[in-house]
């Protein structure tokens, strides 16, 4: 009865704030970091990995409850997806009702679409999208993956290594070490330039791993039509579980021809930014293994349509990189595939540990998505931090 004669009365705006607004977001703070990695990763069409960029956003509402969403880059463009933010995307956000968040989340790509369908912008509204699933999941107080469902305690993964630049040597290093880990299943990068060469070193790789482990091939999109087919069709024999962007993600004809002519199921995702993307992927009829990535595709808002469109066809959902948040998307939906265990390594910066066992992931069990960034770790890496309010 208070609250509703002080609602009935003028009063003072900050006074209304404070009777009726505690899921309203009141600052956003961006920050920048760049994260060297342990030694160089090398792919066909990136070239060298020194280090990843994280950019990270913390959402503040009146209530003083935070959400945390971050996305990541392979050593490119952080610094554009950081302004992005700061400058277009979380001022919008200040003032709006944090229940809302699919509602957000299409209000976002609609401020930028003239200049950003995909690309940066995805990237950008990926990391504050993740931070309002974050709060929608603190609200309920439940973990995120019960949040979407609770369907998987655990989900198969596997290792994604970015290997094209090792030794022989190396290669059978990394490999032994993981296969103690527990792994079943490692994906190695493809695509030399030589493609007899290519085709040599992948059957040399073969062989370090047991047949009864799963075995994927990653092109990174080196080829075109042609080259594609002869290396698909001459790696038949080696049990290859899929092949991984064989060539540009958006040349939907050119990946339609390529599955159609080879023997070994297509995979791809992290470079299609947009609902619209998967949807053409996936009408091609030959992508086995969707993966979109929830950094890239602009949240975890979209990835969950494009998990929805997957079993519309009957198909496995599976996931690229951010391992640690991945982890509670694939838990929470009724058709997850296989979780990357990717060679960025974002989950050392967490203060919880990822866990991982006899080629099973384990989604955190506090409330909220469960990654929380150990900030004094990263302090000694970070670029930028602003604050908007």
């Amino acid at each position: 009865m208070k609250l509703q004669r002080q609602l009935s009365r003028p009063c003072p705006l900050s006074e209304l704030e404070e009777l009726t607004l505690p899921n309203r977001i009141r600052s956003v703070t961006a920050k920048h970091y760049r994260v060297p990695l342990a030694e160089v990763l090398y792919d066909a069409k990136h070239g060298n990995h020194t280090h990843f960029e994280l950019i990270t956003v913390e959402i503040i509402l009146e209530s003083n409850l935070v959400g945390v969403g971050y996305t990541y880059t392979g050593g490119k463009g952080g610094s554009a997806i950081h302004r992005l933010v700061v400058d277009d995307l979380a001022p919008t956000l200040i003032g709006q009702d944090v229940d809302k968040v699919e509602e957000l989340w299409n209000m976002l790509n609609w401020h930028v679409h003239f200049v950003g369908r995909g690309g940066v912008a995805s990237f950008a509204i990926a990391a504050l999208d993740i931070a309002l699933w974050d709060l929608r999941a603190k609200s309920q107080q439940l973990p995120l993956w019960k949040l979407l469902g609770g369907n998987q305690p655990e989900v198969r993964a596997y290792a994604g290594l970015i290997d094209l630049n090792y030794t022989m040597e190396r290669e059978q290093e990394v490999i032994a070490e993981k296969l103690e880990q527990g792994y079943r299943g490692i994906k190695i990068k493809i695509g030399l330039d030589d493609l007899e060469q290519d085709l040599q070193r992948t059957r040399s790789i073969r062989e370090m791993i047991p047949r009864d482990v799963e075995f994927m091939v990653d092109a990174n999109m080196k080829w075109d039509t042609k080259d594609a087919i002869w290396i698909g069709e001459a790696m038949e024999d080696l049990s290859v579980t899929w092949f991984e962007e064989p060539t540009l993600p958006d040349d939907f004809a050119a990946f339609q021809k390529i599955g159609e002519s080879i023997n070994i199921p297509l995979a791809q995702g992290e470079n299609l930014h947009t609902l619209f993307e998967f949807q053409a992927a996936l009408q091609t009829n030959v992508l086995q293994f969707p993966q979109p990535d929830v950094g890239t595709i602009g949240g975890i808002t979209p990835w969950l349509q494009v998990a929805q469109l997957c079993a519309n066809r009957d198909l496995m959902v599976s996931s690229h990189g951010m391992h640690e948040l991945h982890v509670s998307l694939l838990a929470g939906v009724p058709n997850p595939g296989y979780l990357e265990v990717h060679s960025f390594p974002i989950d050392q910066y967490a203060l919880q540990p990822f866990r991982f066992s006899n080629g099973l992931a384990k989604p955190p069990e506090g409330i909220g998505h469960g990654v929380e960034f150990d900030w004094d770790k990263l302090q000694e890496y970070a670029v930028s931090t602003v604050r908007i309010a």
